[in-house]
């Protein structure tokens, strides 16, 4: 898939909202597909059009995941705050003028969610939001589906996709052997929840190895 031709539609997009309703455009696909990477270049190509709020911002805190014993499976549907994610996404939609609405972000190499640091200026036409869960029919997941105006699903073929997350799980701390073991136990069933959502989506992008945007480094 062209990239020129994405950030062509993306910018439509963005030119078709109105002073007091903003534009949501949502990427979705499994883990190690290029969500975030595909999400980082449009925003950058649209030069000042676009804020980019990731859903990982709403990662339930590692003392909550360690209290429900799910620090295992984190990155599965259960260990987010979807109503919360919802919310603000809502309000993403209606912005208020001369008001900043400040988003949380995921800090990798803390592995934990950081209040208050994506600031998100009133004159800003579209928000582009990326995770895994945007297409779940599921409450309190189908809330977020409803917010947004697209929804693009983003595929790699699976043995690129699989390495690049190992190798990111590397790059943020983990041994390769436990790498490997968290991304085929856990990493690859949550990619198999999303990719029954495939067909909800509105536009299907899928990358060869060759077409893939490089992945992100921080």
């Amino acid at each position: 898939m062209d990239l020129q031709h994405l950030l062509s539609r993306a910018h439509r997009l963005a030119a078709s909202a109105r002073p007091t309703e903003r534009r949501l455009l949502g990427i979705t696909g499994p883990p190690g597909a290029g969500k975030s990477t595909l999400a980082a270049h449009l925003v950058a190509g649209l030069a000042g059009q676009a804020a980019l709020v990731p859903m990982d911002g709403f990662h339930l805190a590692e003392a909550e995941l360690h209290r429900l014993c799910r620090t295992e499976r984190k990155g599965a549907p259960d260990t987010f705050d979807p109503a919360g994610y919802a919310a603000l996404l809502s309000r993403l939609r209606s912005p208020e003028p001369d008001t900043a609405v400040y988003a949380p972000a995921f800090d990798r190499r803390i592995e934990e969610p950081v209040a208050g640091s994506i600031p998100v200026a009133p004159h800003i036409p579209l928000i582009v939001t990326e995770g895994n869960y945007l297409l779940l029919d599921s409450d309190p997941w189908a809330r977020v589906h409803e917010l947004l105006d697209e929804v693009w699903y983003v595929e790699l073929e699976d043995q690129k996709r699989i390495r690049r997350l190992i190798d990111r799980h590397e790059r943020f701390g983990r041994a390769r052997a436990d790498a490997e073991r968290f991304v085929h136990a856990s990493d690859e069933a949550n990619a198999r929840v999303v990719a029954a959502t495939r067909h909800r989506a509105d536009l299907v992008i899928t990358f060869t190895s060759e077409e893939a945007p490089p992945p992100q480094t921080d």
